[in-house]
C-alpha cells in the first residue's frame, strides 16, 4: 500500500488562532510525563502531500493546556517554519535550537543536527 493512500485532510489547532490544515498522514509520536513539574506533552511529526514536515505539540499540566503546530519547509541547508501567523527561515544550527525550544528539552537533550536531518530526510522519503 502506498503512503498516499492513507493521507488526509488533517486540520491542527493552535493556541495563537491560526490553525494549520493539510492534506498528509502521521509519521510518527512520542508521548512523556515529567513527574517534576507534573507535564504530559505529546508530541506529533506529519508528512504531508508535498513532503513537508508538521509538528504538532500538546501540553497539558494540571488546568493548563497548550497546542502549538508548525509546519516545516525544507530549501537546501535552510528550512522554513510557519506557525499559522509567522514565518521564520532558520539553518539547521539554528533549527536545533528551535526544536530544543518546541520540545522543552533541557539544554543537554538538544539533537545533535545528524538526529535532525536522518527525522527530517525519513519524514521525506
Amino acid at each position: 500500500m502506498s503512503s498516499e493512500n492513507n493521507m488526509e485532510n488533517i486540520c491542527l489547532k493552535h493556541d495563537n488562532g491560526a490553525d494549520i490544515q493539510f492534506c498528509g498522514r502521521l509519521f510518527s509520536e512520542c508521548s512523556w510525563y515529567d513527574e517534576e513539574s507534573g507535564a504530559f506533552t505529546r508530541q506529533k511529526l506529519y508528512v504531508t502531500d508535498s513532503n513537508e514536515q508538521v509538528y504538532y505539540i500538546v501540553r497539558k499540566n494540571g488546568d493548563e493546556h497548550s497546542r502549538h503546530a508548525y509546519r516545516l519547509v525544507v530549501q537546501g541547508d535552510s528550512c522554513i517554519i510557519f506557525n499559522g501567523t509567522a514565518e521564520i527561515t532558520l539553518g539547521f544550527d539554528a533549527l536545533m535550537l528551535a526544536v530544543r525550544g518546541i520540545c522543552g528539552m533541557e539544554d543537554g537533550a538538544t539533537p545533535t543536527l545528524s538526529q535532525v536531518e536522518d527525522m527530517l530526510k525519513a519524514a521525506n522519503s
